[in-house]
């Protein structure tokens, strides 16, 4: 009796499976659609790191996800927001005026308008989708999904800029503000490779190319790692600490590496990580976009490894210009190139499906 069985949930199981793939077809509608969605994912890291690196995290103490893309008013509008910014440890080590306070207020404000944007920008089309029928099965629940990670990310964000309200907590610790920015590179990258894939869902053979996929998936791996680990850099201000490559203030291992706990808010161990981490996924890159170069690709993928190559020459002269000078605002355009560069990385190895 089980024997009969089973034919009937394998095949009850293709349907169901089959259903829910829907037909295979390039849809450059729903492919641009969430492309935008990604390019508005690196507006948000723009606005977000804007705010970080101004000292501006904390200067909304209120969320209102339908109604706070009203600003302040009026005197007692202004006041009430200054007045719980007041409350906060930023403010209670380092007093600013009101006048002072606005210049923090407003781009943490129109950072958080960004995410209601998006949001909109997201639902509105995708509703119109499913009624037209041109967004079913898996397509659907794979995009919902990335929803659901949008809003877990816009709770996780409040949150941590209640962390504010902590006494001796300055600016977002990195166990807070680590996670918050990998997870928003996660969403990213989920929109830039299904964007991609409703453009071109049948991958297009690339013959001769097999070893550079692995290379180019190590390479995404790494640089995801990397940013990781520099977030961890700008939340704990590391860039504070040991101003001179490639040694450490003469040391190659900094003193203190595993002295203080816990080590992601450790800036010897954080910078340390960086730089290594960093050493090696750029030689990884550098390899991989060489590779590249030297096989025989189509046009416009191999445009992606010589740009990939550039990039990543690019972001390792930011990365040591940033730690000589000790810049949180170079800091903030290495930061912005990490994110092109993991892009380049994706589209590439999104590219040689068919290798």
């Amino acid at each position: 009796m089980k024997q009969d069985r089973a034919p009937l949930l394998r095949d009850g199981f293709t349907a169901l499976r089959t259903a829910l793939r829907g037909p295979l077809k390039a849809d450059p509608v729903l492919g641009n659609w969430c492309l935008i969605l990604a390019a508005m994912v690196f507006g948000m890291t723009i606005g977000g790191g804007h705010a970080r690196t101004i000292g501006a995290s904390f200067s909304i103490q209120v969320w209102h996800p339908v109604t706070g893309f009203i600003p302040p008013l009026n005197a007692a509008d202004w006041t009430n927001q200054f007045t719980l910014f007041q409350q906060t440890a930023l403010y209670q080590s380092h007093p600013i005026t009101l006048a002072q306070y606005k210049s923090l207020f407003w781009p943490m404000f129109l950072d958080r308008c960004w995410g209601r944007l998006m949001a909109l920008v997201f639902l509105l089309p995708a509703a119109w989708f499913v009624v037209t029928g041109r967004l079913r099965g898996r397509a659907l629940l794979w995009m919902l999904f990335i929803f659901a990670l949008g809003g877990a990310q816009a709770a996780f964000g409040w949150y941590m800029v209640q962390q504010g309200l902590k006494p001796g907590v300055l600016s977002p610790p990195p166990s807070w503000g680590g996670p918050h920015f990998l997870s928003a590179m996660f969403i990213f990258a989920a929109l830039l490779w299904t964007g991609l894939t409703f453009r071109a869902p049948i991958p297009a053979l690339v013959p001769g190319t097999k070893r550079l996929k692995p290379l180019l998936t190590a390479s995404v791996l790494l640089l995801f790692a990397t940013m990781g680990f520099g977030a961890l850099v700008a939340t704990s201000n590391a860039i504070s600490v040991f101003h001179s490559f490639p040694t450490m203030d003469g040391h190659w291992v900094p003193p203190g590496l595993l002295g203080q706990q816990p080590l992601w808010a450790n800036k010897a161990f954080v910078q340390f990580s960086h730089r290594l981490l960093a050493t090696i996924t750029a030689l990884t890159v550098l390899a991989t976009a060489i590779a590249g170069l030297r096989a025989t690709l189509p046009p416009a993928l191999r445009d992606l490894f010589l740009l990939l190559a550039g990039l990543v020459a690019l972001q390792y002269l930011l990365g040591m210009t940033t730690i000589v000078l000790g810049s949180n605002e170079l800091g903030f355009f290495h930061e912005l190139n990490a994110v092109l560069l993991f892009a380049t990385a994706i589209a590439a190895r999104h590219q040689l499906r068919g290798a």
